[in-house]
C-alpha cells in the first residue's frame, strides 16, 4: 500500500489498509466484497487490498468479487489488469450513464443493467448503475455507490446457506441469477406504479384536482424512466439467448430466455400503463371541463332568473317624477309579488326542461 493511501486512510479515520475514493465530491470508502464456493467450500471476507484478487483469478470454484463504488480509476484498473479487462470496458465501469448493453469479449462477457429503488418516503425511484463482468469462474459486479443497498442479499444468503442450485453451478447461472433478481425487482417497482395509478385514477373520477394532474405528470416521467431502465436490456439478453458466447451453458441459457420473457412481460405492461395514463389525461380534463360546465350552469340559470328581476328594479329605479305606480298604496308588494311570481315560473319551466 502506498504512503499517500494510508496517509488518505489515516487522515479519514480508517484502518490502514481501507481503500478510499481520490475525488472531491466523494471521499467515502470502496467496498470489495469476495464470496468464492463450490459445492462443498464456502469462503466470504472483505477486500482490503486489490492486489488480492488475483488469488481468485485462476481457482476452479466460482468467485463472486463484488465492488460498491467506481470512483477509484486505480481501482478498476487494477482490477482490470489482474483479469485482463479490455481499456473500453474499463471506461464504461467508470462511466455511470451508461445504456444496459451486452458486449461479448474473448474470455469474459461485460453486462451493464440499471438497478432501481422505489423511496418510499418522496415516492421516487431512483437508479443506479450496475455493471457485470462474467468469466468462466468469476462474477465481478460493480455498482456506483452501493449506499442504499443493493437487492443481492437473497442471493448471498443462498449462496451461505448452500440452498438451492448456486453452490452446484458455475459462474454463467450465478451471473443469471444477479440478473433475474434485478428484473425480478423491475416487476416490484413496476406494481407500485400500478397501485399509483388506480389511486389516481379513482381520485379523478371522484374529485379531479390540480394536484392529481400534477400526480399524473410525475407518474408519467416515472414510467418513462423505468421503460429506459429494461427496454435496452431486452436486446443485451436476446444476444445471449442465442449462444454467441461459450461462457453460458445450454441450462443457464434456457433460464435466460425465461428472463427474456420477464422483460418483454414488463415492456407490455409499462406500455399499458402509459396508455392508462393517457386516458387519464383525457378523463382528468373531461371532468374539469364538465365540472366548470356544472358551475357555469347554475350560474347562468340564477342571471337567467334575476335578469326580469333587474329589468323590472331598474324601471322602478328611474328618477322620472311622473310614475303613476309609485304613488299606488300597495305599489310595494304588489312589486315583490309579481318579482316572486316571475322566479317561481322560471325555476318550475328549468326544472320541466331537466336543465338542473
Amino acid at each position: 500500500m502506498s504512503k499517500s493511501r494510508k496517509k488518505r486512510a489515516k487522515k479519514a479515520g480508517l484502518p490502514p489498509g481501507t481503500l478510499v475514493y481520490t475525488g472531491e465530491k466523494d471521499r467515502e470508502p470502496i467496498k470489495i466484497t469476495v464470496m468464492d464456493y463450490d459445492e462443498k467450500h464456502f469462503v466470504e471476507h472483505e477486500i482490503k487490498h486489490v492486489e488480492e484478487c488475483s488469488d481468485y483469478k485462476d481457482k476452479p470454484t466460482v468467485t463472486w468479487i463484488n465492488i460498491d463504488g467506481t470512483h477509484r480509476a486505480d481501482i478498476i484498473e487494477s482490477i482490470g489488469k489482474i483479469f485482463g479487462v479490455h481499456p473500453l470496458v474499463l471506461e464504461d465501469l467508470m462511466s455511470v450513464e451508461q445504456r444496459p448493453k451486452m458486449e461479448n469479449y474473448d474470455k469474459y462477457v461485460f453486462i451493464v443493467l440499471r438497478m432501481l429503488t422505489h423511496n418510499n418516503q418522496t415516492d421516487e425511484i431512483k437508479d443506479e448503475q450496475l455493471s457485470l463482468i462474467i468469466g468462466s469462474n468469476f462474477v465481478i459486479s460493480l455498482q456506483e455507490s452501493g449506499k442504499d443497498g443493493d437487492v443481492f442479499d437473497p442471493i448471498r444468503i443462498r449462496i451461505r446457506d448452500g440452498k438451492g442450485y448456486i453452490r452446484k453451478m458455475k459462474a454463467d447461472y450465478l451471473a443469471y441469477v444477479l440478473i433475474d433478481l434485478v428484473v425480478d425487482n423491475y416487476f416490484s417497482i413496476v406494481e407500485r406504479l400500478q397501485e399509483k395509478t388506480e389511486q389516481i385514477e379513482e381520485l379523478i373520477i371522484k374529485d379531479p384536482t390540480s394536484h392529481n394532474l400534477h400526480e399524473i405528470n410525475l407518474l408519467k416521467r416515472n414510467l418513462i424512466y423505468v421503460r429506459k431502465a429494461f427496454w435496452p436490456l431486452r436486446e443485451a439478453i436476446s444476444v445471449l439467448e442465442r449462444g454467441e458466447t461459450e461462457l453460458f451453458s445450454p441450462n443457464t441459457l434456457l433460464h435466460l430466455r425465461d428472463v427474456h420473457d420477464h422483460i418483454i412481460q414488463l415492456i407490455d405492461t409499462i406500455d399499458s400503463l402509459r396508455d392508462v395514463i393517457s386516458d387519464m389525461m383525457n378523463i382528468y380534463l373531461s371532468s374539469i371541463s364538465n365540472k366548470l360546465n356544472e358551475v357555469m350552469k347554475v350560474l347562468t340559470i340564477i342571471s337567467t332568473i334575476f335578469i326580469p328581476l333587474t329589468f323590472i328594479a331598474g324601471i322602478y329605479g328611474m328618477n322620472f317624477k311622473y310614475m303613476p305606480e309609485l304613488e299606488w298604496q300597495l305599489s310595494y308588494p304588489i312589486l315583490w309579488l309579481i318579482m316572486i311570481i316571475i322566479g317561481v315560473s322560471m325555476v318550475i319551466y328549468f326544472k320541466s326542461k331537466k336543465w338542473f
